[in-house]
């Protein structure tokens, strides 16, 4: 959420980088200039009535103390505390009214994102390693793991239904593997806390990061007696707001948290999208990487947590490149994000394993997390910063694609064999 004051103060940057999104000023802003400018004459009006209704009681005293009528002032006291009444309904009702338009307004792109309208506008940053060569046609993931019983989709369909996986023996030990791998080397390497969230979260709480009001469709609900629940989407949402509503202390900042937990996604709108193989799921496992910082050293902080999920690849061997968003492609909430993208031999194209998003200090302001700087009598709003340190499944696909072999097996790259306990994936029935 932006702030109330600079949204008013700076209406036509607003704007502005509303359209460099993509989107309509006046779809998005609304009656905010309206709205606002009613609010606060409501609030004069009131504030202005409160002074006037405290001066009719000290005449009303007065005059009972003289031992005169006090009736007309007595009236007057009466139509200004309904008239006040009146005026707190009101504004309180605008100022719900503006909040639901700031809730609705995305946050503003950093200068450094380039301009555009869709993916095909992003920015190449970068690339490491090189695609591996293969002597014959490589095969997709759902095609070589299921010839390799490592990988069950039927069963899956079975038990849940589509958009859902069952793994066997050495597929399901290599997501371990990976999870365990990854949150190794951001704890022992990087410096990240391991903690272990719920995986049902309030309503608040998705509020916080930005899922809810606008992505409820995306989302698995779980009433719960007289409030909802919700499956997490990933866990940046309940690691984030481990901190809601509280005061940091600034000598901990940057703080440095990484997760593993499942991820459950309705995917509403992408019916049609990936429907083969386990690219896009209903429920997948993610490491992810959550950091809170001082503003003037956020940025500085997003590029640390991109190398840091960039080095879970390096050490796997994997190809693959990092790609700035366009404003465009961006998500709501980010002010800037950079993707990482593996290559994937079998379908020959890059997939997104990655998002790493600076948020700045839009979930701080909506899930009231802030921090008192060193000399200062007022709290400021961190930034907060978020990345797939990495989606478990889609590395899993990419290990699958590139290191397979020609006898149909599957190379375990060196970095997982301690985890794994093996140094080749070939074929099983169950």
């Amino acid at each position: 959420m932006l702030d109330l004051n600079f949204v008013r103060d700076n209406l036509p940057l607003v704007e502005e980088k509303l359209r460099q999104r993509g989107m309509d000023p006046a779809a998005v802003l609304k009656d905010f200039r309206e709205v606002d400018t009613q609010r606060r004459q409501a609030i004069t009006e009131e504030e202005t009535s409160k002074a006037r209704r405290n001066k009719a009681s000290e005449e009303i005293a007065k005059l009972k103390k003289a031992g005169q009528d006090a009736g007309a002032a007595m009236a007057e006291t009466k139509e200004l505390r309904e008239r006040i009444q009146e005026l707190e309904k009101t504004a309180g009702d605008l100022d719900a009214r503006l909040r639901e338009i700031l809730a609705g307004i995305p946050n503003l792109p950093h200068a450094s994102v380039p301009i555009g309208h869709s993916a095909e506008e992003n920015v190449e940053v970068r690339r490491w390693g090189q695609p591996p060569q293969f002597n014959f046609a490589p095969k997709p993931h759902w095609e070589l793991a299921e010839q390799l019983g490592v990988l069950d989709l039927e069963r899956a369909v079975k038990l849940t239904g589509a958009r859902f996986a069952v793994y066997w023996d050495l597929g399901a030990k290599l997501e371990r593997a990976l999870s365990n791998f990854m949150l190794d080397l951001h704890t022992r390497q990087h410096g990240y806390t391991e903690v272990l969230p719920p995986y049902l979260v309030n309503s608040d709480s998705m509020y916080g990061t930005g899922q809810l009001p606008k992505f409820a469709a995306d989302l698995f609900r779980v009433p719960h007696g007289d409030k909802d629940l919700w499956l997490i989407p990933t866990a940046e949402v309940p690691v984030t707001n481990l901190y809601r509503d509280e005061i940091l202390d600034p000598a901990r900042l940057p703080i440095s948290l990484t997760a593993y937990t499942p991820c459950f996604r309705s995917e509403a709108g992408s019916y049609g999208k990936d429907v083969r193989g386990i690219i896009r799921q209903h429920q997948f496992q993610k490491v992810e990487l959550v950091k809170f910082s001082r503003p003037e050293n956020s940025y500085d902080e997003h590029e640390k947590l991109t190398r840091d999920a960039e080095e879970v690849l390096q050490k796997l061997g994997l190809h693959y490149r990092v790609v700035t968003l366009c404003t465009g492609d961006m998500g709501p909430s980010s002010a800037k994000t950079y993707d990482i993208e593996i290559w994937l031999p079998g379908q020959q194209l890059f997939r997104e394993i990655s998002s790493c998003s600076n948020f700045e200090s839009y979930q701080a302001r909506r899930a009231n997390i802030r921090y008192k700087p060193e000399g200062k009598n007022k709290t400021e709003f961190v930034h907060t910063l978020n990345g797939s340190g990495l989606a478990v499944g889609r590395t899993w696909v990419a290990i699958v694609e590139n290191y397979q072999q020609a006898d149909g097996s599957v190379i375990i790259p060196e970095a997982l064999r301690p985890y794994i306990g093996a140094e080749r994936i070939t074929r099983k029935s169950f």
